[in-house]
């Protein structure tokens, strides 16, 4: 049984809230090795999702119609400095708390946050949003197989956004009620943008259908760089976050092979 847009929402609505809940629910720490090893395994996932399937798709896609050129190019690069734009301007989208051992000088952790907590909500909402697009730009495709792997790899990355997202919330206004209200409209935002990219790209022209894949892509390569990048740099960090990147490739690239070997893609 091939999964509607419906399902589809539905499932990235659930597993958003649970893991956005979850840090509401427990007594925090602060501890993030854990949530550090998921987030870049995620972005592993994410950057072969997007230079392996999203991006070709869309060339593909688009290709059928008009054929491929700076226009189909441009949409990648539009993503990217999309998103790039939304940090650098305050609507950020990551939420690092980076905590280094710096007690043999100062004697104390320092924690980093974004200065304004619900700009970076809002941030965060957005790129929640860019995830719903492009998997109802996929499920208006004629490959189920796309539309699985793009589901799995936004899905990857749902969990340590959500869940930092809840923790964030939590820690900066200090008061569950008003994280919890931040962690349902930031879950809200994928499955709705879904329903909404899923109705309106249905008589959509193959090449505007391609330009959203591709613009997605595109912000597909930044949130994945920019959530692993201050790792990779950190030498305390960088040879962890570097394989677990590596590792998160290498599980997409299987999972790829394993859909094109059932015959889904």
């Amino acid at each position: 049984m091939i999964p509607t847009p419906y399902d589809l929402a539905a499932l990235t609505l659930i597993i958003s809230l649970i893991s956005g809940i979850i840090p509401l629910q427990i007594k925090f720490t602060g501890n993030f090795i854990n949530l550090q090893r998921t987030t870049g395994i995620a972005s592993g996932i994410l950057i072969a999702s997007a230079l392996l399937i999203v991006i070709p798709e869309g060339f593909h896609i688009a290709g059928q119609e008009i054929g491929v050129g700076i226009t189909t190019s441009s949409a990648v690069l539009a993503g990217f400095l999309f998103m790039l734009i939304l940090e650098g301007t305050g609507i950020g989208h990551a939420v690092h708390e980076e905590h280094h051992d710096h007690s043999h000088s100062h004697g104390h952790n320092h924690v980093l946050h974004p200065n304004n907590p619900i700009m970076a909500i809002i941030g965060l909402t957005i790129h929640a949003a860019t995830d719903g697009l492009v998997i109802g730009a996929a499920a208006s495709s004629t490959s189920n197989g796309v539309t699985m792997l793009v589901l799995v790899a936004v899905l990857s990355h749902k969990f340590p956004t959500s869940f930092s997202v809840g923790a964030f919330s939590l820690h900066e206004r200090g008061d569950k009620k008003l994280a919890f209200r931040d962690v349902i409209i930031f879950s809200l935002a994928t499955p709705f943008m879904i329903i909404i990219a899923f109705t309106m790209m249905q008589d959509v022209d193959l090449f505007i259908l391609g330009l959203m894949m591709l613009f997605s892509g595109g912000t597909f390569l930044y949130v994945a760089t920019v959530d692993v990048l201050p790792d990779v740099h950190n030498p305390e960090t960088g040879r962890s976050a570097l394989v677990n990147v590596l590792l998160g490739v290498a599980i997409m690239y299987g999972i790829i092979l394993a859909v094109g070997d059932i015959g889904l893609h």
